[in-house]
């Protein structure tokens, strides 16, 4: 496995059109292998590594592409469109290691970028339809309904810490949410091939219940719509 960071150009045009569609980013994201990643089976698809891939946006000026595979990625491509094809490039790391070091009880720094979605039925003879969370209470409740499966354990606070009484009880931030419409494929008719998402930026500090699970979840994601930039979920040590 693999984990690469690019910097994005946001002066660029070519840039700014990626970051407006994660249907056009999927496609640039994908075309970075030689060979593309093998097709999952559907029901393996939450268990096996694929190409997973998350923007940051750290700040006005400081817009970061994070991409995980099982293959090394040539970003030549994006350098050209969306970089500084003289100065700028991207940072690959072998994943491995890391991966392999990850024990129960670590602590770790997270952040998630997710598809919050749970299944609603109006009426008793109606078939479920899925339906995003729309309120930061419901979407931290998400991420908290992953946590045993996922292999970790959101942090708790100390209640002398907490600034709510209620709200306020784990080491977590819930921001950017945003609703994402775009025309699938690039082509929109009448309203028609248009995907609309619901998305959240998850912070926050872990520990690790289940290393096996985590590691699934790191490499296979997390959550739904992970060919739009979803479900990529990344750790940094905990200092201090």
């Amino acid at each position: 496995m693999f984990l690469t960071r690019f910097r994005v150009n946001t002066a660029r045009a070519g840039a700014r059109r990626l970051l407006s569609s994660p249907q056009l980013l999927h496609g640039a994201v994908m075309a970075s292998f030689a060979e593309p990643p093998s097709s999952v089976p559907a029901a393996a698809a939450g268990s096996v590594p694929r190409v997973l891939w998350r923007i940051d946006h750290n700040s006005r000026s400081e817009v970061l592409l994070h991409l995980v595979g099982p293959q090394r990625p040539d970003l030549t491509h994006l350098v050209e469109q969306a970089g500084w094809p003289t100065t700028g490039g991207w940072q690959t790391f072998d994943y491995g290691a890391f991966l392999a070091a990850i024990s129960a009880g670590s602590t770790f720094a997270f952040r998630l970028t997710a598809n919050p979605v749970h299944s609603i039925r109006r009426k008793p003879d109606e078939p479920t339809k899925r339906t995003a969370h729309l309120t930061q209470r419901h979407q931290a409740a998400w991420l908290l309904d992953q946590q045993q499966r996922s292999g970790f354990a959101v942090v708790e606070k100390a209640p002398d810490r907490r600034l709510l009484t209620e709200g306020d009880e784990h080491e977590l931030v819930v921001h950017r949410q945003q609703a994402v419409s775009f025309g699938k494929n690039d082509r929109v008719q009448a309203g028609r091939h248009r995907v609309t998402l619901v998305t959240a930026t998850y912070d926050g500090r872990l520990r690790v219940t289940d290393p096996d699970a985590l590691r699934r979840t790191l490499t296979a994601g997390l959550g739904r719509a992970k060919a739009y930039g979803c479900g990529l979920m990344t750790l940094a040590p905990v200092r201090g």
